[in-house]
């Protein structure tokens, strides 16, 4: 038996990509989800699109077949959380923080590439994820790069932790992912580039990606937040 095999969480399906996936998330309470949606939402529409958003990223990250899941969580998992998840939480102070903690903390248990995305992306597919952690297995990347439309970005994927990488990377700005980038290649690092995606923070990003996704949990939960507006006759901003 290789290191590999002896190292293979149980019920892993043996084509798996020798790589990791992590899900950074927020646990979907009204309040402390989806802040920007309010309003015109309601506090409580708002946690249900991020409920949607948060369940629609892990059955994506559960389809993509990789050794090891992990879900990287600031509060208490509930029942949107599909089995075969390890649950670490989050810690440090700003999001640059939290980012590298969740990767030295899943690099720690199993000594394996990473591929981190956040639960901001519902309309997200396995391939990219595969795709993603293949680039990184297999030795044609030392690190995975996806840009989101708003100039942040959706996917960060690493061969092993390095806090330098992200420590200081000035976070929710129009030009975090321009500063991420840069981080990543001044560091020398082959990059593969990933395709971009629309981060949801507002509600006209919120409309586009629902609209792509018709039949998920979070298309379901923004026609439910759209039809309390209708009887208080609220537009919401396009």
């Amino acid at each position: 038996m290789s290191w590999f095999d002896a190292a293979r969480p149980r019920g892993t399906h043996p084509d798996a990509v020798a790589a990791q996936l992590i899900v950074i998330a927020k646990e979907p309470r009204p309040g402390r989800v989806k802040t920007r949606l309010t309003p015109p939402f309601t506090p409580q529409d708002a946690a249900s699109l991020a409920e949607g958003a948060l369940a629609d990223t892990l059955a994506a990250a559960a389809a993509a077949r990789m050794t090891r899941h992990v879900l990287a969580l600031d509060g208490v998992p509930g029942d949107w959380l599909p089995a075969g998840f390890d649950v670490i939480g989050q810690r440090g102070g700003g999001l640059d923080e939290r980012l590298a903690a969740a990767f030295a903390d899943t690099h720690a248990r199993l000594p394996l590439p990473m591929v981190l995305i956040g639960m901001d992306t519902p309309q997200v597919t396995p391939g990219p994820l595969t795709d993603a952690a293949q680039a990184l297995a297999c030795g044609e990347a030392d690190a995975v790069f996806g840009p989101a439309a708003d100039g942040g970005f959706w996917l960060l994927g690493l061969r092993k932790p390095d806090r330098s990488l992200l420590a200081g990377v000035p976070m929710s700005r129009q030009d975090t992912g321009r500063h991420q980038l840069d981080r990543l290649t001044s560091a020398g690092l082959r990059v593969a580039m990933m395709p971009e995606l629309t981060d949801v923070d507002t509600v006209r990003e919120a409309e586009l990606v629902a609209a792509a996704i018709p039949g998920s949990r979070f298309a379901a939960a923004f026609d439910l937040a759209m039809a309390g507006l209708a009887p208080a006759g609220i537009r919401p901003p396009r």
